[in-house]
């Protein structure tokens, strides 16, 4: 396959990045998938991001920081993560599971990546509807990485490669991600949403990406495969 047909995924393991993965193979690409070990109290989705990656034939590579050193989020700081929160609570403002410049650094390290490996596509899979209110999950912020990725970096500006940030699934309800799964066939069970999941990696079904999660499920009509922590 072409160069011009290679593509770096983020792959955190959540529903999003799982589908988007297989959005970008359903449309003829060769992907490398690029999970982040951050210092996250979450990292069992690091788990669910390898099995994301070989059920679906993927090279699997995991980069390693630490932005517990910077802090300032409830996923990386001895900050309580939000249980329970309304909708209505969930669309106002920036809530504390904000990991600050997350996807900037996320981005950052697959663009080198991506050049290292000839690869001018990079697809994340970050969504404007239904989410939490991050800043870098917006579209304007997409298309403003992907022109700073284009004066950042030696293929582009010696005309080699023009880099193209794919995000397929910002405009969708996670109902729609849901569905679009399915249609893709990814084993949705493989996947992992909580942010705040028990010492046994089952999920807390209370705080604000599980009940996403489960509203997405939900509102698609399908059953949620998830093992949550508390039954219902």
């Amino acid at each position: 396959m072409s160069a011009s047909k290679r593509a770096v995924v983020l792959l955190s393991g959540g529903l999003d990045s799982a589908v988007a993965l297989a959005d970008a193979l359903h449309n003829g690409y060769e992907c490398g998938a690029l999970a982040v070990r951050y210092g996250q109290r979450h990292a069992a989705e690091l788990k669910a991001a390898r099995r994301v990656a070989h059920s679906l034939g993927v090279p699997f590579k995991v980069v390693r920081i630490d932005l517990r050193a910077v802090g300032g989020s409830a996923l990386t700081d001895r900050i309580d993560v939000p249980k329970g929160r309304s909708p209505r609570d969930m669309e106002r403002g920036i809530p504390v599971t904000y990991v600050p410049a997350r996807n900037t650094i996320f981005l950052a390290l697959a663009l080198g990546y991506a050049e290292t490996i000839g690869a001018a596509d990079i697809f994340i899979g970050v969504n404007a509807l239904d989410y939490s209110g991050y800043p870098d999950c917006r579209p304007e912020y997409i298309a403003a990485f992907e022109a700073a990725a284009n004066l950042a970096v030696k293929a582009a500006v010696e005309g080699r490669a023009r880099f193209q940030i794919h995000a397929p699934l910002i405009d969708m309800t996670k109902a729609e991600i849901v569905r679009r799964g399915l249609e893709l066939k990814v084993d949705l069970s493989l996947t992992h949403s909580c942010y705040d999941p028990d010492a046994d990696g089952f999920a807390c079904g209370r705080c604000d990406a599980c009940l996403l999660r489960k509203k997405g499920f939900a509102e698609a009509g399908a059953p949620d495969p998830t093992q949550y922590a508390e039954r219902e």
